[in-house]
């Protein structure tokens, strides 16, 4: 600065002997000032960095404290709230006694006529079964009739043939030792033919018969002697004749 000052003097024209006194002088004490001034400044700073405490370092301290457990009280249901019905008042319409008595009527007819009904139903039902009844009983007395015609005839027709192949001699048949001795009773019924001389052919013992009784049966039933049956006056064959022995201690 101070070089720039003198040069800028030095520019100048040659100024007057007092005048550069003057000058030079304040250039010198603008000069001084400011080495001055950054002197100061300098050596401010220094002692401004050497007396600063070093700066400490901050520390957080911190404290645990237990509070107290606070009691749970247990939530108290409300009271329940009285409900009151509130009935609404009923208005009864007037009716009108002609009008009510006409209904009544009226009713009393419908039963009449359904009671009516349900007593024609009842008696329809009786008599449908008494007709059903009665169908019953005459099918009844017709199937008693028609098996009674037929048991006359068969009869009638055994009668028949009886009198045309009559037995002329029948031996009874031994009863048989063992038997006697354990006390077995019974029957056995023994069918056969009977040829056009009279004669049993092809005896056989048929339904229930004890062991015992078998042989003595067929035995005695080949023993038997008939009458030929005629057939436009010829003797024939008659099969499926029976006979049934009862064996019976006395």
């Amino acid at each position: 600065m101070s070089a720039a000052l003198m040069h800028g003097q030095l520019t100048q024209a040659p100024p007057m002997p007092w005048t550069r006194m003057w000058h030079n002088s304040q250039a010198l004490v603008v000069s001084v000032a400011l080495h001055s001034a950054v002197v100061a400044f300098l050596v401010l700073g220094w002692s401004m960095e050497q007396s600063l405490p070093e700066p400490t370092p901050s520390t957080l301290k911190t404290r645990l404290v237990m509070l107290p457990a606070e009691p749970v009280v247990a939530p108290v249901a409300p009271e329940p709230v009285p409900v009151v019905e509130v009935k609404p008042e009923v208005v009864k319409p007037k009716v009108d006694p002609q009008i009510q008595a006409r209904k009544l009527e009226q009713a009393v007819l419908a039963r009449k006529r359904v009671e009516a009904q349900k007593q024609a139903q009842a008696e329809q039902r009786e008599a449908a079964q008494v007709e059903a009844q009665r169908q019953q009983t005459m099918a009844e007395q017709a199937r008693i009739a028609a098996a009674d015609n037929a048991r006359r005839a068969q009869q009638a027709a055994a009668a028949a043939d009886v009198r045309q192949y009559l037995p002329i001699s029948k031996q009874a048949p031994d009863y048989p030792q063992r038997a006697l001795d354990k006390g077995i009773e019974g029957d056995c019924t023994v069918e056969y033919s009977v040829t056009p001389q009279g004669k049993v052919d092809n005896p056989k013992v048929v339904g229930n018969c004890h062991p015992a009784f078998i042989r003595p049966s067929l035995v005695a039933a080949a023993t038997f002697r008939y009458q030929p049956r005629l057939v436009d006056g010829q003797p024939v064959t008659v099969p499926g004749v029976r006979n049934t022995f009862h064996y019976k201690i006395q």
